[in-house]
C-alpha cells in the first residue's frame, strides 16, 4: 500500500518538474525557424547553437479548420523533434502555423467564432503532442482589421485554456508553449494587436522587424531591418519600444533576426550625395540569403562596409548595392536585445546562414573552423 508520504513526494516532484520546464521555456532564448520550402535537410541543422527550433509551416484546412500538414511535409515534420535532439538533447521545438503564404481568408474564417476555433485548437494540440513538439507558434501575419485582431485575442485565450486543460488531464506532460509571430510594432493604421490577450495567454511573441523598407516603398538604399533610423520611426528600436509601451513585458518579446538581405540597382553609382535605386537587382524581388550574399561578395572581390547610423552592413559592386546583417550587426542586435531585457532572439531562417557563421555569432560562440 502506498503511503501518503509517497504521494506527497511524487506530487512535489511533479511540481518541481513543471516549474523547471517553465524556467527552461522562459530563460534566454536562441531560436531559429526552419522552413520546409527551402529543402534544407532537418538533419543538417546545427541545433547545438539554439535553445528552440521552430518547424514551419503547418496549414489550416479550409473546410474543417483543423490543423493540416501537407503530404510532402509529413515525414520531416513528424520526425523533426527527434532529429534535432540528436545534436542537442535539451532543445525545445515548436510547430509554426501559417506564414506569409498562408490563405488569409481561411485564417479569418477559422478565428471568426468559437465553433471554428475549437477544431483548430484541439487539432493543433493533438498534432503537437503526436509529433513531439513542445509548443505552437501562430504566424497569422495577414491579420490587419479590428475584427481579426479581436478574434485573434479570443483565439489566444481559448488556446491557453485548452492547453491548461490538456495538462490537467495528463499531468505527465508539461504545458505547451504558445507563441505568435507579430509585426514589428503593435499598432497599425486602423487597429492594433490584442495586447491584453497576448500578455495573459502567450509565453512570448516573435517580433519580426524586417522587410520594413523594401522597394518601392522607399526608393533609397536602406536596411530592411534597421536597428535605428534618425529620420523615421520605421526601425527596430522604435518598434520594440512601442511593443513594451503597449503593455507587453520586455521578457515576453523575442527579437527577429533576418538572415537575408536585399540587392538594389543604384540609379547613379557615382553620386555619393544621393544614393537612390531604380529597382531590385540580382533576383526578381531583390531578396538574397546571407549565404548567397557572401558568395556574391567573394566572387566579385567586394568589401563589406558598416553604417553605424542604421546599424547595417552593406557592399557595392558596380551599380548593385546590397544591404544585410553580417556578423558585426547580428552581434550588435543581440547585444541590444540583452540591453533591453528582451527574452531572446529568433532567426529567419536557419537555411539562409553560411556555415552557421551568423548563428554562432548570435549565440556568442566561436566555431571550431574559425579558430
Amino acid at each position: 500500500m502506498v503511503s501518503r508520504f509517497s504521494f506527497a513526494v511524487v506530487f512535489v516532484v511533479l511540481l518541481l518538474y513543471q516549474e523547471l520546464q517553465f524556467i527552461k521555456a522562459q530563460s534566454w532564448i536562441r531560436a531559429g525557424y526552419w522552413y520546409s520550402g527551402t529543402g534544407f535537410p532537418v538533419s543538417d541543422i546545427n541545433s547545438s547553437l539554439f535553445t528552440h527550433l521552430i518547424c514551419a509551416f503547418a496549414e489550416v484546412n479550409p473546410s474543417t479548420y483543423e490543423l493540416s500538414i501537407t503530404p510532402d511535409d509529413e515525414k520531416s515534420f513528424s520526425s523533426f523533434t527527434n532529429t534535432v535532439k540528436k545534436k542537442n538533447l535539451s532543445i525545445s521545438t515548436l510547430l509554426s502555423i501559417g506564414g506569409s503564404a498562408a490563405n488569409s481568408t481561411v485564417f479569418k474564417l477559422m478565428a471568426s467564432n468559437v465553433s471554428s476555433r475549437k477544431p483548430f485548437i484541439e487539432s493543433s494540440i493533438r498534432i503537437a503532442r503526436l509529433y513531439g513538439f513542445e509548443g505552437l507558434d501562430l504566424a497569422w501575419v495577414s491579420a490587419n482589421t479590428s475584427s481579426e485582431m479581436r478574434n485573434m485575442g479570443n483565439l489566444f485565450e481559448e488556446w491557453r485554456k485548452s492547453a491548461k486543460s490538456e495538462v490537467a488531464e495528463n499531468s505527465s506532460s508539461s504545458e505547451l508553449i504558445l507563441t505568435a509571430s507579430v509585426k514589428f510594432r503593435p499598432s497599425m493604421d486602423f487597429t492594433s494587436y490584442p495586447v491584453e490577450s497576448i500578455r495573459s495567454n502567450l509565453n512570448w511573441v516573435h517580433v519580426l522587424p524586417y522587410d520594413n523598407t523594401t522597394f518601392p516603398r522607399r526608393n533609397s538604399t536602406a536596411s530592411h531591418a534597421a536597428l535605428f533610423d534618425p529620420s523615421s520611426t520605421v526601425n527596430i528600436d522604435d518598434g520594440i519600444k512601442e511593443w513594451i509601451g503597449s503593455g507587453i513585458a520586455a521578457n515576453k518579446v523575442v527579437l527577429g533576426l533576418p538572415f537575408y538581405g536585399y540587392a538594389w540597382t543604384l540609379k547613379n553609382p557615382n553620386d555619393s550625395a544621393s544614393i537612390t535605386f531604380t529597382g531590385p537587382a540580382i533576383t526578381s524581388g531583390g531578396d538574397m540569403s546571407y549565404k548567397d550574399i557572401k558568395a556574391y561578395i567573394k566572387r566579385n572581390g567586394a568589401s563589406v562596409k558598416y553604417n553605424s547610423t542604421y546599424e547595417v552592413n552593406y557592399c557595392t559592386v558596380g551599380s548593385t548595392w546590397i544591404g544585410f546583417d553580417d556578423v558585426q550587426v547580428v552581434t550588435i542586435k543581440v547585444a541590444y536585445a540583452r540591453e533591453k531585457n528582451l527574452l531572446g532572439y529568433a532567426v529567419w531562417q536557419v537555411a539562409d546562414d553560411d556555415n552557421w557563421v551568423l548563428s554562432a555569432a548570435a549565440a556568442g560562440k566561436v566555431l571550431k573552423r574559425l579558430i
